[in-house]
């Protein structure tokens, strides 16, 4: 996901993003576990899109464009 598409999101679409994110996640690491897990690199991207939308989040309001 691209940080200019994460940018144009309200608050609450931001959140709910998020949680489905980490939900994603959490489902990776238990394929990753189990050995069932066949695109590795899947992990690495809903890391970095948790951590974008986190970003955006904390931004001050002003900020966000």
């Amino acid at each position: 996901m691209k940080a200019k598409e994460i940018k144009s999101k309200s608050e609450q679409e931001l959140k709910d993003l998020l949680v489905d994110l980490r939900k994603e996640q959490f489902e990776l690491r238990m394929q990753l576990g189990t050995g069932q897990l066949t695109e590795p690199h899947k992990l690495r991207q809903v890391r970095r899109d948790i951590a974008r939308v986190k970003t955006v989040l904390n931004q001050p309001q002003g900020e966000q464009a």
